[in-house]
């Protein structure tokens, strides 16, 4: 991936931050969002790939959405964009629904609008985070769930738009993975946080960077990754 620039959305996250930090290492130019430059600076890097670009940015902000896209559009080529940023939470306000589309989809689709151009020149890919429940929503999670049901609209959406210009479109469908949202969760449940029975940001990372780098003959549409059965 020696001199592709990839922009990875919501990088001081735990999975962010592993697929910035795998994608640097095989040799990507690593261009880091999140909402805060502080957040961004905690993120270490050390591999094979240039000095990595920190660009601090809240998507739910249309004027840091616009000055995104603008500075993105200063550093092209972009070949790559993976959204990883999101939220969750169990509620039935609709204040909180309202949020939780702001984050989980408003932001990531006005930031992706205006890099597509980018994407498009470069013949590039966009990687969707997604997880489990855009395929089956579970009880208390419903707000969250349709948050990612509409994303993987926009995914399908996107891949008919776009690929005859030559850009992938993948979805990637998580189930519980290690990281401090699946501790909150466990703490909302009353249940043990166990981060080795569960899939790890490293995991992801790996898939995104294999998705990444494959030949541009072939296009990988949607992968679900689930913890491993345990007996």
């Amino acid at each position: 991936m020696w001199g592709k620039k990839v922009l990875v959305v919501g990088a001081s996250g735990d999975i962010g931050h592993a697929i910035a930090r795998t994608l640097h290492e095989a040799g990507a130019q690593v261009l880091m969002t999140g909402r805060s430059l502080k957040g961004l600076l905690r993120i270490k890097l050390s591999g094979a790939g240039p000095r990595p670009v920190l660009l601090a940015a809240d998507l739910t902000s249309p004027a840091d959405t616009d000055r995104l896209a603008t500075e993105l559009r200063m550093l092209q080529p972009l070949n790559a964009v993976v959204l990883t940023a999101g939220t969750y939470a169990r509620s039935t306000s609709p204040d909180m629904l309202r949020r939780q589309m702001e984050v989980n989809l408003l932001g990531p689709y006005a930031l992706l609008r205006g890099t597509l151009p980018l994407l498009i020149d470069s013949a590039g890919d966009v990687v969707f985070i997604n997880s489990s429940h855009a395929l089956r929503a579970s009880g208390e999670a419903g707000q969250y769930a349709a948050t990612k049901h509409a994303l993987k609209a926009i995914a399908d959406s996107l891949r008919d738009e776009v690929n005859d210009q030559n850009v992938r479109v993948t979805s990637i469908y998580l189930g519980r993975t290690a990281g401090e949202r699946q501790r909150e969760i466990a703490a909302m449940e009353g249940q043990p946080y166990v981060p080795g029975r569960l899939i790890q940001p490293d995991d992801v990372a790996g898939l995104v960077r294999n998705i990444l780098q494959l030949p541009r003959t072939a296009e990988i549409t949607d992968v679900s990754m689930l913890p491993r059965r345990r007996a």
